[in-house]
């Protein structure tokens, strides 16, 4: 049985906890999804991240922070890295990382940047590249929990091939009743789209997103400037500013 969240989403006092790999599966040919069984984890919710460590024979260590990618489930943490040029701990665990295999991870991380499957206003989630991880989880929790609040998603990608869970978004928009998907591609879209590739727009947030009367909670998260032009785009439709959440990251990305 899953763990309970932890109380009120917010974060424990953070220590190390020795997580080991239990399974793995490529996303995307530069992204890996890990889970992690980690003993003593006090549970988490969906769209909090956590911080991993890596220790090398010699003392060196170099940490990052990384979304969780699906909700609480005990003991369990799961992570969806993407490989970044020169990055340490992402090349890491991305090609050598291994079942059985150790690392430190402290968390979760964040209280503000979450849902609760209590929440009942409509959901929109607008992502850029790997900035729809913490989105995912909150996919996954809405299902797990048996909630009808409708969920919109934007999806912004490079190409195809660079779309994180292409095929469980395929069959979660057959499946989970009230959640849509809508793409953007900003590199090369599929033959069949109408359409050259582009950036994300008004048109898109105005057409796939939900109208600003019914008081949407919308979460954004992708790199800093994908953020800060579709939070501009939410307040220029009208949406509350206060509702309103966003996550970035920057180059060497989390």
């Amino acid at each position: 049985m899953a763990r309970a969240a932890v109380s009120r989403g917010l974060s424990p006092r953070l220590t190390w906890r020795v997580g080991r790999l239990v399974e793995a599966r490529d996303e995307t040919p530069t992204a890996r999804t890990l889970v992690l069984e980690v003993a003593g984890w006090p549970g988490h919710l969906a769209g909090q991240h956590v911080d991993v460590r890596l220790t090398a024979e010699d003392g060196y260590q170099a940490s990052r922070s990384y979304s969780l990618a699906a909700p609480g489930d005990g003991e369990r943490v799961e992570l969806t890295v993407q490989r970044v040029p020169d990055g340490e701990v992402s090349a890491y665990l991305v090609e050598t990382y291994r079942t059985g295999d150790p690392v430190e991870v402290r968390g979760p991380v964040g209280g503000w940047f979450v849902w609760r499957p209590a929440d009942t206003a409509p959901v929109l989630l607008v992502a850029g590249g790997s900035g729809i991880v913490p989105l995912m989880a909150m996919i996954r929790a809405r299902r797990a929990a048996g909630s009808r609040v409708p969920f919109r998603l934007i999806c912004s990608a490079r190409t195809p091939d660079d779309l994180f869970y292409a095929d469980e978004l395929r069959r979660r928009v057959r499946d989970d009743a009230g959640l849509d998907v809508a793409y953007v591609w900003t590199r090369q879209a599929p033959p069949e789209w109408p359409g050259p590739p582009r950036r994300i727009s008004v048109a898109d947030v105005n057409t796939h997103g939900w109208p600003p009367d019914l008081a949407p909670t919308c979460y954004v998260c992708g790199p800093t400037g994908f953020v800060e032009a579709v939070a501009d785009v939410l307040v220029a439709l009208g949406h509350d500013p206060r509702r309103i959440r966003t996550e970035r990251f920057g180059p060497t990305g989390g």
